[in-house]
């Protein structure tokens, strides 16, 4: 496996992401289907990478996406304003009055305690980013040498949206890949979104292929089997077991299906209640595995931990971090978004670092 090489400061954006961002809708304490009010939010898969390396770590980030032009369209717009991370690549589709051609996406998300999961219910079909085409970008420009991009980030929830989606999506690593551009791709795999349109099987013909262009894979266990028919062994239906050997060879056997990549890492999570978990990661860089064994955390809201692994390990290596460094701060800043509501972090990079030297939670005053 080759080392990533990062390109130097000088590009307008440290990093961009290219997903659908939605409005997220929390109900707080109580059920979806039992609440009166709402605390709204933004939030995306691909989208929380960006935000999380602005607002935490003060990269310059930027998301390319396209949102219906209405007020609901500007509330997310503002929501992403609020986390600094630049809009000028947003495609404003013209709205039709009642979204019978465009829409924005909304996301019912609770989050769960105890011995109730965490559940969701999205209502995104006909967004305006499912419609995206090909040329709708510049992709030449945006990672060309005028302006240009040290990273870029994408996944496997973006392209379940549409046909189409599939080839911004492979337009978009071109451009990257031509320009020297590292690409990361969390594989993230959503059941609602494939199982209208070919299910798993679908799912892997389409990141099968979109792998080959990659340099970072993220996943989870579920992710690697569901997108990429890599089954991990040993472990049961729950996950109360994650063997180490087990993770290790998936992580191995992906590597070697797709010589290209130069960095596999994928979380370890133990799901004691939906309050409670055991939280850690692993990854295999350069053919050595670097191991962050799981530690008990308390969880308010578990919804984008996952994101924020992806960022907190992506600012290590894009600022020159040790691969153990970067893959620990990953999962601190993991831990430390799932102690708060919302998709995105509210962690600060002083917070990561203290919980990565193993800092206690004793007041600060």
């Amino acid at each position: 496996m080759d080392p990533i090489i990062v390109k130097p400061e000088g590009c307008q954006w440290d990093c961009l992401s290219l997903g659908e961002v939605m409005l997220r809708l929390d109900p707080g304490e109580v059920r979806i289907h039992t609440a009166r009010q709402f605390t709204v939010w933004e939030g995306g898969g691909e989208y929380n990478v960006a935000r999380g390396l602005r607002r935490c770590f003060g990269l310059r980030t930027g998301i390319v996406t396209a949102l219906a032009d209405n007020p609901i369209g500007r509330l997310v717009e503002d929501f992403i304003l609020q986390g600094g991370v630049d809009t000028s690549l947003i495609h404003w589709a013209p709205y039709d009055g009642i979204g019978r051609t465009v829409r924005n996406g909304l996301n019912f998300t609770e989050r769960g305690f105890g011995v109730r999961a965490a559940a969701g219910c999205s209502d995104r079909g006909n967004t305006a980013i499912s419609h995206v085409k090909p040329t709708d970008f510049n992709w030449e420009d945006i990672f060309g040498p005028q302006r240009g991009s040290r990273w870029f980030h994408t996944g496997g929830i973006f392209v379940a949206l549409s046909e189409s989606t599939v080839l911004v999506a492979a337009e978009a690593m071109d451009a990257a890949r031509k320009h020297g551009t590292p690409i990361s791709f969390d594989l993230n795999y959503r059941e609602s979104l494939w199982k209208g349109v070919g299910g798993k099987t679908r799912a892997q013909q389409v990141n099968r292929e979109l792998v080959k262009k990659v340099d970072l894979l993220l996943g989870n266990e579920e992710d690697f089997s569901a997108m990429l028919g890599v089954a991990l062994e040993g472990v049961s239906d729950d996950f109360t077991e994650l063997p180490v050997e087990s993770y290790e060879r998936m992580l191995r056997q992906v590597a070697a299906a797709y010589p290209n990549l130069k960095l596999v890492a994928t979380t370890l999570r133990t799901a004691h209640t939906a309050s409670r978990n055991a939280w850690g990661a692993m990854a295999l860089y350069e053919d050595s595995i670097v191991h962050v064994p799981q530690r008990d955390i308390d969880i308010l809201d578990r919804v984008g931990g996952g994101d924020s692994f992806a960022s907190g390990l992506i600012y290590g290596i894009i600022t020159g971090k040790p691969i153990e460094w970067s893959v620990r701060c990953g999962v601190a800043h993991g831990a430390l978004a799932m102690t708060t509501p919302g998709d995105a972090t509210m962690a600060t990079r002083a917070e990561v670092e203290r919980v990565m030297k193993g800092s206690s939670a004793r007041i600060e005053r």
